[in-house]
């Protein structure tokens, strides 16, 4: 069972991957790709935060790693010029005029993501406190950088 568990993980990973090279570095659809890799990897340790799904470390490790890679490699998608790329981006004009700024808060988060790997929570409830880490990380970047669009 566990293996099946395993596997599983590896082929949701992968195809994450696959979405973001097929859509094009640097593209909007790259990014949004990005972003739904992390927020699947969230999820994932959300429902077992809230007990929805039973903890199993395994997939605690591929969500975390999911978040780290893909916080870290996110910057790279912001190259000069693509600031104006497409019009239905969630992307603030702001990412481009602070994007040392940028490229911090997104190294935060990876590195928020490999200190709950190096430091795995044994259970649910460290499950949910490592979250709170990570949202804060999340949420202070959608805040500056992120425009809502209705």
């Amino acid at each position: 069972m566990r293996l099946k568990a395993i596997a599983a993980a590896v082929l949701v990973a992968g195809m994450g991957v696959g979405t973001v090279l097929a859509a094009g570095e640097g593209t909007h659809d790259a990014r949004v790709a990005m972003m739904k890799k992390v927020g699947g990897a969230t999820g994932a340790l959300a429902a077992i935060a809230k007990g929805e799904k039973p903890y199993d470390a395994d997939a605690i490790k591929t969500a975390l790693a999911t978040i780290s890679e893909t916080a870290k490699a996110f910057p790279d998608q912001f190259k000069a010029g693509t600031e104006t790329s497409d019009k239905d981006s969630e992307a603030s004009p702001k990412i481009w005029e602070n994007m040392d700024d940028f490229k911090a808060r997104s190294v935060k988060l990876g590195s928020d993501a490999d200190m709950l790997l190096a430091q795995l929570p044994a259970d649910a409830a460290g499950v949910g406190a490592g979250l709170k880490t990570l949202g804060a990380s999340c949420g202070g970047c959608h805040q500056l950088y992120r425009v809502k669009k209705e």
